[in-house]
């Protein structure tokens, strides 16, 4: 009896010091909360493309991948180009760490599975999968995504290729000569040297179909969040697309020893519109603003289908379409001094590899100098992708307008402008 007694009494005792301790914990937990994040999730507009300062990504085999040289195949995970530049590092929110999981050509496909296992995918982790990691060592606060200009049937590296060969080998290259081999690189062999037309850069049927592969991919998004998330408290703001070229080019891009882009043979005014940074026909700016537009009614899209279907989520759209007004490439006659965009630029080789030194002229260049250059961008994508893609400054202009779609009270649109006359931004 006594042996039972002593018994019980180790045991309550047990259960005391057992219960002390759980209270202790939750109090400790309840004390030393999870650190807050905000993430980036999508395509090269939301990883940094072109604002430099590119970060080490951990690649599927966690291996964290610095820059392996311009050589290095282009599924390499560093070639995601997450930059300390991005938006979501230079925002002002009020989290305690950024957690940039977008990668530049991200898909639809790549947020719920690896982006290596589809065709110029890279080495990284389905998107879903590190977000489930940030999930397990912080609360996830807000997630900026932008994605649909890359997809089954699309992609903005493509389209903006379209547009400048077009340009070039038009410039470079006498309609009599069309049949030369040496244009295959720029136009394909039945490719007309003409300016690009909406429908060559995405049919509406196209569209559609992104729109509905972007909502199936954001749609997980908004699930994995609801059971992942420590508080299920969270701001997702939908983020859409700003064309880096303006409505029409400054007077200074319009010719070039009278020759227009109407003429045959322009090669001085390919030269003149490269270095500012916008290789293109003028007719060709109408259709790639009806591009930035389809896209951008893609987001909205999406974002309307989920706002209905998830009812008790904060879900916000943000329209980015004027956020560059006044600052696109060839807009002023100073470009590309002074804009928000990156330029076209292309790269040379040297003993068969890449240089290292983008071209920032290609004065004195024939059409076998420019079928040369052309080809390290076919060979090594790596050595042109951030052609056509916000700044350091942009992003910077693009945290502004994050900040504020966060702090918007009661709105599900934020519309973020840039004033051309002045250069400040605002939202409503």
């Amino acid at each position: 009896m006594r042996y039972a007694s002593r018994l019980a009494v180790g045991v309550a005792a047990s259960l005391l010091v057992a219960g002390a301790a759980t209270a202790n914990t939750a109090q400790a937990q309840q004390a030393s909360p999870l650190p807050t994040a905000a993430v980036a999730m999508g395509d090269s507009f939301i990883s940094g493309e072109g604002a430099g300062a590119y970060q080490s990504v951990v690649d599927v085999n966690g291996t964290a991948q610095g820059f392996p040289g311009w050589a290095a195949p282009n599924s390499n995970a560093f070639f995601c180009h997450r930059s300390a530049n991005a938006s979501i590092e230079v925002a002002a929110l009020a989290v305690d760490a950024r957690m940039n999981l977008a990668c530049s050509g991200g898909q639809p496909h790549d947020i719920a599975n690896d982006s290596i296992n589809r065709s110029s995918g890279r080495t990284v982790e389905a998107q879903l999968d590190q977000l489930r990691a940030v999930a397990a060592t912080h609360d996830i606060d807000v997630v900026l995504i932008g994605l649909g200009s890359n997809n089954s049937s699309f992609t903005f590296g493509n389209a903006a290729a379209e547009c400048a060969g077009r340009f070039v080998a038009d410039g470079y290259i006498g309609w009599w000569e069309f049949w030369v081999p040496i244009i295959n690189w720029i136009t394909g062999a039945s490719s007309p040297q003409q300016p690009c037309t909406a429908n060559d850069l995405a049919t509406s049927g196209e569209l559609a179909t992104a729109q509905s592969e972007t909502t199936d991919a954001l749609r997980l998004v908004v699930q994995t969040l609801q059971e992942i998330d420590a508080d299920g408290q969270h701001t997702i703001v939908l983020q859409d697309y700003t064309n880096p070229l303006p409505l029409d080019y400054d007077d200074k891009f319009y010719d070039e020893r009278r020759r227009t882009d109407t003429r045959d043979k322009f090669r001085h005014l390919v030269r003149e519109r490269y270095a500012g940074g916008c290789p293109a026909h003028r007719a060709s700016l109408g259709p790639a603003h009806q591009f930035s537009q389809g896209l951008g009614n893609l987001v909205e899209g999406t974002h309307a289908t989920l706002v209905a279907e998830f009812p008790g989520v904060d879900l916000r759209y943000l329209n980015v379409q004027r956020a560059f007004d006044g600052a696109r490439l060839c807009e002023q006659s100073s470009s590309p001094s002074g804009v928000l965009a990156t330029p076209v630029r292309l790269m040379d080789t040297s003993g068969g590899v890449p240089t290292g030194v983008h071209l920032t002229s290609i004065d004195g260049t024939d059409k076998i100098d420019i079928a040369r250059i052309q080809g390290v961008c076919t060979d090594w994508f790596q050595t042109c992708q951030e052609s056509w893609h916000p700044n350091a400054a942009g992003h910077a202009v693009l945290g502004q307008c994050l900040s504020a779609a966060v702090a918007a009270v009661g709105d599900t649109r934020i519309d973020c402008v840039r004033n051309p006359s002045n250069g400040t931004i605002s939202t409503s």
